[in-house]
């Protein structure tokens, strides 16, 4: 299945989507794709409403409604640096030993066409299309991937927007960098595990203003999803609707020659195969 959100910020209705442009609305069944949802095996009971309300003809068109994130603000935001061995090499950086761990702010969440905010004082705002992993069930001190994969609820389309002076030339952690309101854009749907063939075959793109400048595959991913799941497990709890992002291919603008960052009126249009696009126009945080 492919679960979404729609409508205005923080009045978005649950659905599910069934072909291009159309869904089933099914708010009344689950108000919120959020940490009850998953915790309680949400998704397993949406699968016979969904078929019923398709038989019945209760479907609609997404027509020019709004598209917010699939989850509800999620427990936490895990973030995994140079997890790719391409984009590691681009930034000139050690390949790493185990994955590299970093938080954004929950409430970076934000829907995939929503405008994105540039800091104030911010000179090199960055853009990254990864793949984000969402956790179905509680979990700790997992025992392999295999039980890993299974507390895998599905996987979704994000930006990991981030702002580099911020990250790399303030001290501390690289938090500071990726916390700012707008820096997440997640969606357009989640995608449960069964309508995946291949999670580490995946192409993956960005275009800035028109123009491709991530080109990637998950295929390059040093860790893999369950892998994360798995070793992130013996160090936390991971709850249900926690979001995890596994790092981006190379193409960033922190690795070009010169460094090229984004600008207000600029837009972000990236993409998944089987995910879904995304599209963000820039403007300066008010």
């Amino acid at each position: 299945m492919k679960l979404m959100r729609i409508g205005e910020t923080g009045a978005e209705r649950t659905a599910v989507l069934i072909g291009e442009g159309t869904y089933v609305d099914v708010s009344d069944v689950a108000p919120a794709y959020d940490e009850a949802f998953f915790g309680s095996g949400g998704i397993a009971g949406l699968r016979g409403v969904v078929l019923e309300r398709v038989a019945q003809g209760d479907v609609h068109e997404i027509g020019a409604q709004r598209i917010g994130s699939p989850i509800a603000r999620p427990h936490q935001v895990l973030c995994i640096g140079l997890n790719y061995s391409d984009h590691a090499l681009e930034t000139g950086q050690a390949v790493p030993d185990e994955p590299i761990l970093f938080t954004k702010s929950p409430n970076t969440v934000v829907g995939p066409d929503d405008t994105v905010l540039i800091p104030h004082g911010s000179e090199k705002t960055d853009w990254e299309v990864e793949l984000g992993i969402v956790i179905g069930t509680r979990c700790r001190y997992l025992a392999d991937e295999a039980e890993a994969a299974a507390h895998i609820a599905g996987y979704v389309l994000v930006n990991d927007v981030s702002e580099r002076a911020f990250q790399m030339e303030r001290g501390g952690q690289w938090s500071k960098g990726k916390s700012a309101e707008t820096f997440n854009p997640c969606g357009p749907w989640l995608v449960t595990p069964d309508e995946i063939h291949d999670v580490l075959a995946l192409p993956m793109w960005l275009d800035v203003n028109g123009v491709r400048r991530q080109t990637g595959s998950t295929g390059t991913m040093i860790f893999s999803p369950a892998f994360l799941v798995h070793y992130l497990s013996q160090f936390m709890v991971l709850e249900p609707g926690d979001l995890i992002n596994t790092g981006t291919p190379p193409g960033v603008g922190l690795g070009m020659k010169p460094p090229l960052y984004l600008a207000p009126g600029d837009v972000m249009e990236l993409g998944i195969e089987g995910l879904g696009t995304q599209r963000q126009q820039l403007a300066a945080a008010p």
